[in-house]
């Protein structure tokens, strides 16, 4: 039974909470307490990860509001899809073996922190100066005139870039780009249908272990948003 539910985001850090507060019925005389539990639980934590997207990041903590005795119980931040409820019915059943009073008779909250994982969208913020001038005034700056894939594409002009290839002038006015994308897509094994985050920027820097591959925040290279020390830089 959902007693109360509450949330508030914090836009800052692409972040959300969530608590539930609720209260179990008590199992009928043909379920043990611990079968009924765990279906609780599992269908719980279907509802609170619902609509959250498999890439992003999710933490759990189990708090039982009046029994003070019993400590919370978290699990770390992880991916959503790497949220396996196996995993979330191991760490609860460490405390029910101990206390058989957690979960059951108490009133329990359940809290969800949510991370969004930023996907590349082809849009990056920048202050005075457009995109387009700044490209057009810096010579390291190229725009990426793709519609789909456009992480892969830019991989392909920056190693372009470092590597002094004479296709590298083509390649920044969108051209001859097909195939080197094609290739590189099916031999990283990543896949962008979803668009390219942390995950597949690790994909592609493992397949890429020559170089290394840095993201910053728009233009800014203070705020570093991927790095991995390699050899060469990209």
């Amino acid at each position: 039974m959902n007693l109360d539910e509450t949330s508030k985001s914090f836009p800052k850090f692409n972040a959300t909470g969530c608590s539930l507060l609720i209260k179990f019925h008590s199992p009928n005389e043909e379920q043990t307490p611990g079968t009924y539990l765990k279906e609780c639980i599992t269908a719980l934590t279907n509802y609170i990860v619902d609509d959250v997207p498999g890439r992003d990041l999710v933490g759990l903590r189990f708090r039982n509001i009046e029994n003070i005795e019993d400590k919370v119980v978290g699990i770390c931040l992880r991916r959503c899809d790497q949220l396996k409820l196996d995993v979330v019915w191991a760490v609860l059943r460490k405390v029910i073996r101990t206390n058989a009073r957690f979960c059951l008779s108490d009133r329990l909250e359940i809290h969800q922190d949510h991370v969004s994982v930023p996907d590349g969208n082809g849009r990056v913020k920048t202050k005075g100066r457009s995109l387009n001038v700044m490209s057009a005034i810096k010579k390291s700056i190229d725009i990426v005139k793709a519609v789909l894939n456009c992480l892969a594409y830019a991989l392909i002009i920056a190693m372009a870039h470092v590597n002094g290839d004479p296709k590298f002038q083509s390649y920044t006015e969108g051209k001859g780009l097909k195939k080197p994308v094609e290739d590189l897509l099916k031999t990283s094994g990543v896949y962008l249908y979803n668009g390219g985050g942390f995950e597949e920027l690790r994909q592609f820097q493992d397949h890429l272990s020559d170089y290394q591959i840095i993201v910053f925040d728009g233009l800014n290279t203070d705020r570093v948003m991927f790095s991995q020390d390699i050899t060469f830089t990209i």
